[in-house]
């Protein structure tokens, strides 16, 4: 027997970051410094001032019992503020903020609270994937919108309008996630502005990840969907604080907006955790209260990390645009290794120049011409990567040939091409 007779696994794919995953391994354990570009997870440390909370928390012996579901009052009140400081929006903390284990958990479980089976979700493709499989594992479909090369209303909007009126039935949700994860693109109010409209007039929710809020570099902080008057009459809005406090492992997050899903959240999570762990509820509520210099910190490295990645790929020979926001960019595959895909693509760096990249096929179909890469690593480790890929890009017969000769189990030394 195996997992593939249930019924909700029978409805995802194989994971494809699995492969790229296991050959990481096997890279290691044969020796090789792999430069790991894939996963999003921040190597920045958290601020000292939120780890000292967490321990003054901690050693009190009053704050190791159950938390609360919906998050610890302070907590909530902190992201009100936050809410309201940054964006000009005044929330309830009491009907319209919910606690999260993560941005990833909320919309996972707010899914299982709303998706009934059959029900039709719109998703941008590509997207991050727990968007549309959270609702594919609670008993939905997914309906797919094509991400256009551009962030412009007049071509996001036809799009979405072309299949709203080709689902049947009619689309429960619209996800939207600004800066976007992998694409790295970014959206103005307007834009939000253009989609609640249409989206109020289709009786259509409207669930924005905005995990990437503060990771933005060309001076202009992205908007919230709720800045939009009347948009808390459709829309909720996931926020984290893995990547603007560098606590990716601590798992906190949060959901805001429109009080019908706030409560059906709520009323979920009741039935499925008690919260995070108090203290770190305590020390989530220190960074929001507190100084906020380490935001601006992280911004400067993500800043300086993205500008050696990208000008020294150019360099390379490997033009991508550069991104405006987000810890990601996202690099059309070089026009030599095209048609091997993103998946063959990334395998081929992994093996060839010992750095791993997310495929983009893994965000969806629509996201098979490229890579996302992540900019986890120190800029004297980026520039190792590009000089690794230089050698890959250098001669793209001879890579391919070696790739095509070698794609098993095989892991090929960089120094040994030298």
């Amino acid at each position: 027997m195996d997992d593939s007779e249930f019924h909700r696994l029978k409805r995802l794919p194989p994971y494809v970051f699995a492969e790229v995953n296991a050959m990481k391994a096997r890279a290691r354990g044969a020796g090789q410094d792999v430069i790991d570009l894939g996963m999003g997870n921040p190597d920045l440390p958290t601020a000292p001032h939120i780890v000292a909370k967490l321990a003054e928390a901690a050693a009190n012996p009053r704050a190791h019992g159950y938390s609360a579901s919906r998050g610890i009052p302070g907590l909530r009140k902190a992201q009100a503020a936050y809410y309201a400081r940054r964006f000009g929006v005044e929330l309830d903390p009491e009907s319209e903020i919910i606690v999260t284990l993560g941005s990833k958990e909320g919309l996972a479980n707010l899914a299982q609270a709303i998706t009934s089976p059959g029900d039709t979700v719109l998703v941008p493709n590509p997207s991050y994937p727990i968007h549309p499989y959270g609702f594919i594992i609670a008993g939905g479909s997914v309906r797919h919108i094509p991400v256009p090369g551009s962030t412009s209303i007049d071509d996001f909007l036809p799009a979405l309008e072309r299949a709203v009126r080709h689902a049947v039935p009619k689309p429960l949700a619209l996800v939207l996630n600004y800066p976007s994860n992998p694409t790295a693109q970014v959206v103005d109010l307007d834009f939000y502005a253009a989609i609640v409209d249409f989206c109020k007039r289709q009786g259509i929710w409207i669930l924005s990840d905005l995990a990437y809020a503060e990771i933005y570099f060309d001076g202009v902080p992205p908007p919230s969907v709720l800045q939009v008057p009347g948009a808390r009459d459709i829309a909720i809005e996931f926020t984290s604080m893995s990547k603007t406090y560098s606590m990716a492992g601590w798992r906190m997050g949060f959901a805001a907006g429109n009080k019908t899903l706030i409560q059906a959240l709520t009323r979920i999570k009741s039935y499925l955790d008690y919260g995070a762990f108090t203290p770190i509820q305590v020390a989530a509520t220190a960074a929001l209260n507190g100084p906020q210099d380490c935001i601006e910190e992280a911004r400067n490295t993500y800043r300086e990390r993205r500008d050696v990645l990208i000008e020294g790929l150019k360099g390379a020979g490997w033009d991508l645009p550069s991104p405006s926001a987000s810890m990601f960019a996202w690099a059309p595959l070089p026009k030599d290794f095209a048609e091997l895909g993103s998946l063959a693509f990334s395998k081929l760096l992994l093996t060839q120049a010992n750095v791993a990249l997310s495929p983009g096929i893994g965000f969806g179909e629509h996201g098979d011409a490229h890579v996302r890469i992540a900019l986890v690593e120190n800029k004297h480790r980026i520039r190792q990567a590009v000089r690794n890929i230089r050698q890959v890009l250098a001669d793209p017969g001879r890579s391919i040939d070696l790739y095509l000769r070698g794609v098993g189990d095989n892991i090929t030394p960089i120094k040994a091409r030298a």
